[in-house]
């Protein structure tokens, strides 16, 4: 076997420019990782995908376009042979049974150290779960029945597109512009801000929009 075919390559799908660039020195440092693609975006993952058939993606949450929860269903309907690791900024109580229900098998939050990093790239590349210890604890007592799930101020009551919604409220979007980024109807994304008024006991878009962007800011979104 040679020294190329024992690599693994990892696909980096990441819109912060700086952060894609420590992320990828990080992994070339390693033995035996080598980054073979980097974008910012869905369209251009998924044809990076068919490209290098990488074993590894490492995807953020937020990204230009949609977000990586699409990103990873699509890897997912796709039948596309790859593991997933979400490094991420935002809320793991929130997010990281979503990416993992989706089809990711890791989660690690952007402020752990660059060997947990390192330690979630390789539990992954080996098909194993990898989250923190508390979200670990958290989700067995949930499996075995005795969990109780995170209020978070009613936000895991929203669905996966609501919170991609609920996001691009926070960064400041109309209604037109998250119809566009998500390739939606403007109607559908209204039908959308009505259900999380309602799930959020919201009384007005003004108290959505204050609420979504406390929410981002909180998040680093």
């Amino acid at each position: 076997m040679t020294a190329a075919s024992q690599l693994h390559r990892v696909l980096l799908v990441e819109d912060h420019p700086m952060f894609r660039d420590h992320l990828a020195a990080l992994i070339r440092r390693e033995l035996g990782l080598e980054v073979c693609g980097e974008t910012d975006n869905i369209r251009d993952a998924i044809a990076l995908i068919e490209q290098h058939n990488p074993h590894l993606i490492i995807l953020d949450m937020t990204l230009r376009g949609s977000s990586g929860l699409e990103l990873i269903k699509d890897i997912r309907s796709r039948g596309l042979g790859c593991q997933v690791l979400v490094l991420s900024m935002h809320d793991e109580n929130l997010y990281a049974e979503r990416a993992l229900r989706a089809g990711a098998l890791g989660y690690v939050c952007k402020n752990e150290t660059s060997s947990e990093v390192i330690r979630a790239i390789r539990a992954v590349l080996e098909g194993r779960v990898h989250v923190s210890d508390s979200m670990n604890a958290k989700l067995l007592a949930r499996m075995a029945g005795g969990g109780k799930k995170t209020v978070l101020g009613g936000l895991d009551r929203l669905a996966d597109r609501e919170i991609e919604v609920f996001h691009l409220l926070g960064r400041g979007l109309s209604t037109r512009e998250i119809a566009g980024r998500l390739a939606l109807g403007e109607s559908t994304v209204e039908t959308y801000r009505a259900r999380i008024k309602e799930k959020l006991n919201l009384r007005s878009a003004a108290e959505l929009y204050l609420r979504a962007g406390e929410w981002v800011r909180e998040n680093g979104g």
